[in-house]
C-alpha cells in the first residue's frame, strides 16, 4: 500500500496486477489498482478533477486528465472516505504511475491532493541485478 497526506486528505493506492486478463505475447499487461480517500481534515471536500502520469518500462509517458473518478465527483466530509477500483493497460510488464486530485473546500478554494508515486509490477518482467 502507498499512501500520502495533503492538507487532511489521505490518499492509498493498492495496486494489483491482473494475470487472467493480460496477455504477454500480445504484449498487454493490465493492474487494477484500487484508492481509498479519507479525509481527515476538518472540512468538507469534493473532488472535483484527476491528472495521472503513467509511464511504462520503455520510458513512455501517458498523461490522463479528467472529471471526477469512475464517473463521480464525490463530496467527502471529515472522518469519512470514498473508495474505488480502476485499470490500467500497459504495453510493458511494469511501469508506474503518480498523479493528484483536484480537490474543491466548502469554501470554494480549489486545492490540490497527492496521489503517492507507485509501481506496477508483474511476473513477467525480467529483473536484472546491477
Amino acid at each position: 500500500m502507498y499512501e500520502r497526506v495533503t492538507r487532511g486528505i489521505r490518499v492509498a493506492v493498492r495496486p494489483a496486477f491482473l494475470d487472467d486478463q493480460s496477455d504477454p505475447s500480445e504484449r498487454r499487461y493490465l493492474w487494477s489498482y484500487t484508492v481509498t480517500i479519507e479525509n481527515t481534515g476538518f472540512e468538507t471536500v469534493q473532488l472535483m478533477s484527476r491528472y495521472w502520469h503513467i509511464t511504462d518500462a520503455d520510458g513512455h509517458v501517458q498523461e490522463v486528465r479528467g472529471p471526477g473518478v469512475v464517473g463521480a465527483q464525490p463530496v467527502i466530509p471529515p472522518g469519512q472516505k470514498f473508495e474505488y477500483t480502476s485499470g490500467c493497460p500497459l504495453p510493458t510488464a511494469s511501469g508506474a504511475m503518480e498523479g493528484r486530485y483536484q480537490m474543491r473546500a466548502a469554501t470554494g478554494e480549489d486545492f490540490e491532493a497527492e496521489i503517492p508515486g507507485f509501481v506496477l509490477e508483474s511476473p513477467h518482467e525480467r529483473r536484472q541485478v546491477h
